[in-house]
């Protein structure tokens, strides 16, 4: 974990690598904890963080030599993608929010769309085999402590996947809605996606996620009558911290919302093809 994102030891650790291309890199890290009410609070110098032994000043350095480095990774992401005309999604949650379903779902429903999968996750090939179960291609990231996936791997993953023209490129992101806020991979945008079993207060404890996503999906909606979920009261919330965020309701499991979302995707290939056409 991150110093760029308010958690972790303090110490260096080193990012993994993909199971088709091995890299690493080392990241500084920090700690960083705000209790609200009263409580202890680690994130509110400059820096948004703190780390024992370490100056708010020498943090925002580390900070901003991170960024840059992988701002480098991800325009040249971005830079490859653009010249195919794909679109590149990058699917942030916290772990357990049906992500790997919900996508599984949208490629079958996608039919013979090209598309590509980037799944990032701490250990196992267990979601990539999920997907390449579909029929679609996927590498696996695997980045051991670390707890994000950044330009630097999604580029070497984009090195051993085979990209279409107009096609579809989803990044399933480590489950963590604290640090994949922070990196730009050099998609088009972040979905969050957030289930109803989480609590409608999850946006507003984790603002940061939500803030830099352009569409929330607010998944496993069939379950919200058995959780008493409240799904106004998660928009509500989603919009609190992000008043420009779109949100579309959805059930992996039954297919409900599904074909809005399957309508957003198409959308905004269409129009980032339309951009670049007047370009």
């Amino acid at each position: 974990m991150c110093t760029v994102c308010g958690c972790g030891t303090g110490a260096e650790q080193g990012h993994s690598r993909s199971d088709a291309h091995g890299h690493s890199h080392d990241h500084a890290h920090g700690h960083g904890h705000d209790h609200s009410h009263g409580g202890l609070h680690f994130g509110h110098g400059p820096a948004g963080t703190e780390v024992p032994g370490m100056s708010q000043v020498r943090l925002i350095e580390i900070e901003t030599d991170i960024l840059a480095k992988n701002g480098v990774h991800a325009e040249a992401n971005r830079a490859r993608l653009a010249v195919l005309g794909a679109f590149a999604v990058n699917l942030v949650s916290s772990p357990g929010s049906g992500k790997t379903t919900l996508l599984c779902r949208t490629i079958e429903a996608l039919g013979t769309h090209p598309l590509a999968v980037i799944e990032g996750d701490q250990q196992t090939s267990n979601d990539a085999e999920r997907i390449r179960a579909t029929g679609a291609q996927a590498v696996q990231v695997n980045t051991g402590k670390g707890c994000h996936l950044d330009g630097h791997m999604v580029g070497h993953a984009m090195d051993h996947l085979t990209l279409a023209p107009g096609g579809f490129l989803f990044i399933e992101n480590v489950g963590n809605l604290v640090c994949p806020a922070a990196f730009d991979l050099g998609e088009d945008c972040k979905v969050a996606i957030l289930s109803v079993t989480e609590g409608e207060d999850k946006p507003l404890k984790y603002p940061d996620m939500f803030t830099a996503s352009r569409l929330a999906l607010l998944n496993k909606v069939d379950l919200a009558p058995y959780c008493h979920a409240d799904l106004d009261a998660y928009e509500r919330n989603l919009r609190r911290v992000n008043p420009a965020i779109e949100v579309i309701r959805v059930s992996a499991a039954t297919g409900a919302g599904m074909d809005i979302w399957l309508d957003w995707l198409r959308g905004s290939l269409a129009r980032k093809a339309a951009r670049t056409a007047a370009e």
